[in-house]
């Protein structure tokens, strides 16, 4: 039996500082996954999370 067939290959981690700079959330002004250059309305991962339990609580 071939072990190479069955080893999952470990992904590199990236730096901490790669990538654009990403822009700030409307909400809580800390950095979201969007490069500064995104339009729109820009929201972190636990202001998204709540503001879309905020819109389909309403009625």
């Amino acid at each position: 039996m071939d072990d190479a067939y069955c080893v999952t290959p470990v992904p590199a981690l990236a730096p901490a500082d790669a990538g654009p700079p990403y822009a700030a959330c409307v909400l809580c002004r800390k950095p979201t996954e969007y490069p500064e250059s995104a339009k729109g309305s820009t929201l972190c991962p636990v202001c998204a999370w709540q503001e879309a339990g905020r819109t389909a609580c309403s009625g």
